[in-house]
C-alpha cells in the first residue's frame, strides 16, 4: 500500500515539476522584470494612472481585447455547425421536346456547414433548385454531377446523392384511340344511370421512349362521379377530365400523353320499368295438402338501371320454401336484385300460403315439344306413342276442375344433341305455380336428322 502511496506521489511531484518549469518560473521571471522597470519609472507611470482620461483608455482597450477573445472562441465554435436539407427537388435541364431521362431521383438531401447564424439564414430564404445539367448529352447511359445553387454562399455543402446515373432515350410519338373509365359510379344515385359519355376529342398523342409506348395498352379518360354536384337526370359538362396509361395488366405507365386533360359531357338517364312479381314454391309440402292460394303484400314493384338490362326484365322471381309444410303460413321474402339493376322499388314482400286438401286429374294426349335443339338439326317422334304423353296434375279441387289443359307444356330438352337416335326425359311445366305436374310417361324415343 505504502508503495502505491509514494508512486501516486511521484507522479503528481512530476506534473508539478513540469509546470513549473514551463510555465510558473517563465511567468514569475517575466512579472519580475516588469517590476524592475516600473519601480525605476514610478513616478512617470503614477502620473499617467492619475489621469481620467488614461484610467478610461485602457479600460476600452481591455474591453476590446476582451470582446475579440471571446468572439474568436465563438466563431471558432459555430463553424463546426451542420445540418441537413431534407427531400429537396431535383431538376433536369435538357431538350424535353427530344429526349426522355429515367434514372433522375426526384429529391435528395443536402448536408450544410457554417456558422449557424448563416444556417439559419439559409434555411429561411426561398429554396434553391438542385440541378442536373443534361444539355448536350445524347441518347444513352451518362454519370451527371447534381448541382445546389445556395442562397448563402459563406456555407459549404454536400449533396447526398451527388452524382448520379441516369438514361436518355430519344422521344417518339404516337396516336391512340381514348377510352373512358367511370370512376366511384356506386356513388350514384340507384334510381340513376349513366347513359353516356360523350368525349371532346376521341384520340391522343403519347409521347416517351420507344419502349414505353410498346407497353401502353390503352389511354382512359377518368371521369369520377364525385366531381358532378347533386347528380339528376340531364346532361353535365365536366371539364379538365385527367387521361391516364395503362398496360395491358392495367399498372400505370409513365408517358407524356397530348393534351393532359379534355371535356367530357356526361348524359345521365333514369330507367325504369315496372314488372309483376312471380312467387315461385320450391319444395314438396306435407303430403295430402296443396296449395289452395298465394296472396303476396304487392303484386308488382319498379326497377332502375340501364334500358338494356331492364328490356331483358319481364318478371322478378320470388322463391318461397315450403317443404313439408300443412298448414297456412305467411312469408317475409327480401326480393333479391338481378344483375344490372341498381334500384328496386320494394325490397321485402310478405307472401301469405294457404292449403287445402290434394286432388289430382289427368290430362291425356298432349303433345310433346322440343327446346333448345340446334338450328341444324330437326327432330322426329319415332312412334305416336313418343308424340304425345298423358300428365297427372296434383293440387286444389277448385283449381283443377277450371284447369285449361292449354297452359300445360310437356317438352324435351335437346340441348347437346345431335344426329341419331335417342331415348330422352320428358319434363312439364304449367302455367299455375299452384300445382304439381308429372308425366306418366318418363322417357320417349327420337331421332334428330340434318335439315
Amino acid at each position: 500500500m505504502k508503495r502505491i502511496i509514494r508512486s501516486i506521489g511521484r507522479f503528481f511531484h512530476a506534473i508539478y515539476s513540469f509546470f513549473d518549469r514551463i510555465i510558473i518560473t517563465p511567468i514569475t521571471k517575466l512579472f519580475l522584470k516588469i517590476t524592475d522597470t516600473f519601480r525605476n519609472n514610478s513616478h512617470g507611470l503614477e502620473r499617467i494612472l492619475n489621469r481620467k482620461s488614461s484610467l478610461i483608455i485602457i479600460s476600452l482597450i481591455l474591453a476590446f481585447a476582451v470582446f475579440f477573445i471571446f468572439d474568436r472562441e465563438n466563431t471558432l465554435l459555430l463553424d463546426q455547425y451542420a445540418d441537413v436539407l431534407y427531400n429537396q427537388k431535383v431538376t433536369a435541364v435538357y431538350n424535353e421536346e427530344a429526349y426522355v431521362v429515367e434514372g433522375l431521383p426526384e429529391a435528395v438531401d443536402i448536408t450544410l456547414v457554417g456558422q449557424k447564424r448563416h444556417i439559419y439564414l439559409a434555411k429561411q430564404a426561398p429554396s434553391k433548385e438542385v440541378t442536373a445539367d443534361l444539355t448536350g448529352l445524347s441518347a444513352g447511359q451518362h454519370k451527371v454531377k447534381l448541382k445546389y445553387t445556395q442562397s448563402i454562399t459563406s456555407l459549404d455543402y454536400k449533396l447526398d446523392p451527388s452524382t448520379v446515373t441516369v438514361m436518355i432515350y430519344d422521344k417518339v410519338s404516337e396516336t391512340r384511340e381514348l377510352a373512358v373509365d367511370i370512376l366511384h359510379k356506386d356513388h350514384l344515385d340507384t334510381k340513376l344511370n349513366i347513359e353516356k359519355v360523350d368525349l371532346d376529342r376521341s384520340d391522343v398523342i403519347i409521347k416517351g421512349a420507344e419502349y414505353k409506348l410498346k407497353e401502353v395498352a390503352t389511354v382512359k379518360a377518368l371521369i369520377d362521379i364525385d366531381n358532378i354536384s347533386n347528380p339528376k337526370a340531364g346532361e353535365v359538362i365536366l371539364k379538365d377530365i385527367p387521361l391516364v396509361a395503362y398496360d395491358a395488366k392495367g399498372n400505370v405507365i409513365a408517358v407524356e400523353i397530348v393534351p393532359k386533360t379534355i371535356t367530357a359531357t356526361v348524359t345521365i338517364s333514369s330507367p325504369f320499368r315496372e314488372v309483376p312479381l312471380q312467387i315461385v314454391p320450391e319444395g314438396n309440402i306435407a303430403f295430402g295438402r296443396s296449395i289452395k292460394a298465394i296472396t303476396a303484400s304487392v303484386n308488382s314493384v319498379v326497377i332502375y338501371g340501364d334500358q338494356e338490362t331492364l328490356s331483358k326484365i319481364d318478371s322478378l322471381p320470388v322463391k318461397i320454401n315450403v317443404k313439408n309444410l300443412n298448414q297456412d303460413k305467411e312469408f317475409s321474402v327480401n326480393i333479391d336484385r338481378p344483375a344490372g339493376v341498381r334500384d328496386i322499388s320494394v325490397r321485402t314482400v310478405v307472401v301469405k300460403i294457404s292449403l287445402d286438401s290434394e286432388s289430382s286429374r289427368e290430362f291425356s294426349g298432349l303433345g310433346i315439344g322440343t327446346e333448345n335443339l340446334d338450328d341444324r338439326f330437326k327432330v322426329q317422334a319415332l312412334s305416336e306413342a313418343d308424340s304425345k304423353v298423358n300428365v297427372i296434375v296434383k293440387g286444389s279441387k277448385d283449381i283443377l276442375e277450371n284447369l285449361d289443359p292449354s297452359t300445360i307444356k310437356p317438352y324435351i330438352d335437346l340441348k347437346g344433341y345431335t344426329e341419331g337416335t335417342h331415348e330422352v326425359e320428358v319434363q312439364v311445366t304449367g302455367g299455375d305455380v299452384r300445382l304439381s305436374y308429372t308425366p306418366k310417361t318418363k322417357k320417349v324415343k327420337i331421332r334428330i336428322l340434318a335439315k
